[in-house]
């Protein structure tokens, strides 16, 4: 049985984006393979390094990944900060991690033009700490997002350069792993090519979210005045309406409105409406799931200290070997 390790960020409700691009996959592997999946606080300070109410976010991205389906006595679901041995090895890590490399990764060089007055260490050093997130577990599969390949690639740099280096094989080359064809990328309702809340509200739609929030945000998701030929190309914008659609509604929902934008003769808000209430649909088991569970302080407790002990156990177990293989030893 292969280690499967992905984790999401502590930055408040999750979102159809996060539900395509990887919990869909999550709720599968949970019961193929050994899955460790966390909650990114530590990740989330690079970009939120003083976040408003930091345990209520981790809170609701726990509630919402159990209300998605993830199985705590299938799964191993954790706090990143829970597991101090994630730190340890992204300092080792961070000691064979060059400046240049991680300044040409991609994320890094948008996040410098987005957030030029936040341009810190942790933001730099983001890649070395996906790395020891998922090497820890010496995880073989990643499910990641399109945007996330890069980060994926260089933790196989940095696990590669640990085994160079110390002459060894102990780290296992992590990949991504998705169960369909091509990794997901859920586009957003502002024209954009993600859906994420770090862009603006109105882009994602979130599990939590009213049916009438839902409704309200599809029908001012961007389009235009329509195809001025037959089977002419679909703006950025119209896609992202059709992409939506594709994974939430109905393969003959789909086909009829892909049919008539061809034939000149689609309607944006018939679309609209019937792509709100194909998300309402999907979303109302979870969004009711969410309510059942988010006051049971208890269960979510019993679940954070049991998902800590088995990431723990896994993590100290590769932090002695890794300070063994590097020559740490005690007097």
């Amino acid at each position: 049985m292969e280690t499967v390790v992905s984790g999401i960020r502590s930055t408040g409700n999750l979102h159809l984006g996060n539900y395509f691009g990887a919990i869909n996959n999550f709720k599968k592997m949970q019961y193929e393979h050994n899955c460790f999946f966390f909650i990114a606080d530590y990740h989330s300070l690079t970009t939120h390094p003083t976040p408003e109410d930091l345990h209520n976010n981790v809170k609701q991205v726990l509630i919402e990944y159990l209300a998605a389906g993830l199985d705590p006595d299938k799964a191993t679901i954790y706090i990143q900060s829970d597991v101090p041995e994630v730190t340890e090895l992204y300092l080792l890590l961070n000691m064979n991690a060059y400046k240049g490399e991680l300044e040409r990764c991609t994320s890094f060089k948008e996040k410098v033009h987005k957030q030029p007055d936040n341009i810190n260490a942790g933001l730099l050093t983001y890649p070395v700490l996906m790395a020891a997130d998922i090497i820890i577990h010496k995880a073989t599969k990643v499910p990641v997002g399109k945007d996330q390949e890069q980060h994926l690639e260089m933790a196989r740099t940095f696990a590669n350069r640990f085994n160079r280096l110390y002459k060894t094989e102990y780290f296992p080359q992590p990949y991504a792993f998705n169960f369909s064809e091509e990794l997901i990328k859920i586009p957003g309702l502002d024209g954009s090519t993600k859906m994420g809340k770090s862009e603006n509200e109105g882009n994602a739609i979130f599990f939590a979210d009213d049916p009438k929030v839902i409704e309200k945000k599809v029908m001012r998701a961007v389009s235009d005045q329509g195809p001025k030929e037959p089977n002419q190309e679909k703006p950025q914008a119209i896609q992202n309406l059709f992409n939506l659609m594709k994974a939430t509604s109905k393969p003959e929902t789909y086909n009829f409105f892909e049919e008539a934008y061809n034939n000149c003769q689609i309607r944006y808000g018939d679309m609209k409406k019937q792509l709100a209430k194909d998300i309402i649909e999907f979303t109302t088991p979870i969004r009711e799931r969410i309510n059942d569970i988010k006051n049971d302080n208890n269960y979510l407790q019993k679940v954070a200290k049991k998902g800590k002990e088995k990431a723990m156990d896994s993590a100290s177990n590769t932090i002695k070997e890794v300070r063994s293989i590097i020559g740490f030893k005690h007097f």
